[in-house]
């Protein structure tokens, strides 16, 4: 099957506290504000030639907007448009002029646990700059994780309707399969799906220079009094740092660097057994996976599921 999927674009977020939203992922968070319009802000990352990486919308209620992805070309859009309403998937528009930073052409359908989705081609690159040494802001958008309660379904829609393919598994003997990370690229995971006990955003993760900056940057946000949920660590699938943060509205944000990059022809998935204390932390550096960072992990019930944002 031709992938039709390149790489991850952006998460937006929509928050009823605008205002701090946007002073902690502006400020802090270092992220650079590229466009903002009425309750709106576009927050790039200096490293990435991406027009932004979050969007954040005020209103009335906390709820994930969506997920863009890109793609190769406007034909492939087009054609991922007319498989999905082959397959029954359920398209918000049908594929045409973006209107956001860097225009281009695309379309927004719901996923099967009802978040929407969007997939363009042809956005303007942003200018961008090469992230320098001990310089601790995020580089581009590494990944975002989604939380579904039934993870077997979703992990075979995305396979089936995007042309995602199983990195490797997370699971337990006790309550099996609990996390499956999803490539689109040589990257170990662009998208993971975790078990959760509703459809959430479990969290979104931003990619640093190297294991220095990713240090220097957990420790400015620690001095900041950010709420930090777990972390420092190195993760055994993927192989990427984490170090896990909650932003003002409680959604989970992660600084990370070094993921594996993976040969496609050759890999083969691995389960990997989470109650070995080395496959969630390699080092052995971070605090505990406890009920307090799982319990976070799963964020509030998502208001936004099969309702399109406004914008």
């Amino acid at each position: 099957m031709h992938r039709p999927l390149t790489h991850l674009r952006h998460v937006d977020l929509a928050v009823p506290d605008f205002g701090k939203q946007r002073d902690f992922y502006a400020g802090i968070w270092g992220l650079t504000e590229t466009a903002t319009d009425t309750g709106l802000s576009f927050l790039a990352a200096e490293g990435s030639p991406e027009q932004y990486v979050v969007r954040l919308r005020r209103a009335g209620e906390k709820r994930l907007d969506l997920v863009s992805y890109g793609a190769a070309s406007p034909a492939d859009v087009d054609a991922l448009a007319e498989r999905l309403l082959a397959g029954g998937v359920q398209l918000i528009s049908r594929p045409g002029a973006v209107d956001t930073p860097g225009g281009g052409h695309g379309f927004r359908f719901f996923d099967c646990d009802g978040r929407t989705i969007e997939v363009s081609a042809d956005v303007a690159a942003r200018p961008h700059r090469r992230i320098e040494a001990k310089e601790s802001v995020p580089v581009r958008l590494s990944h975002v994780v989604l939380n579904t309660p039934d993870l077997e379904r979703t992990r075979r829609w995305y396979e089936r309707h995007l042309g995602f393919r199983l990195s490797d598994t997370l699971a337990s003997p006790h309550a099996g399969d609990l996390m499956h990370f999803l490539r689109i690229n040589g990257q170990h995971h662009s998208t993971a799906l975790a078990k959760g006990p509703h459809t959430s955003l479990h969290h979104v993760s931003f990619e640093l220079r190297g294991l220095d900056e990713y240090l220097y940057g957990t420790g400015r946000l620690l001095r900041a009094g950010v709420t930090k949920l777990w972390g420092p660590g190195r993760h055994l699938a993927g192989n990427n740092t984490f170090s896990y943060f909650l932003d003002p509205h409680g959604n989970t944000v992660e600084y990370t660097t070094e993921m594996d990059e993976l040969d496609e022809d050759s890999w083969h998935p691995q389960v990997h057994d989470v109650t070995r204390p080395e496959v969630t932390d390699v080092w052995g550096t971070a605090n505990p996976m406890n009920e307090f960072v799982a319990r976070e992990s799963f964020n509030d019930v998502d208001r936004g599921v099969f309702v399109a944002p406004p914008v």
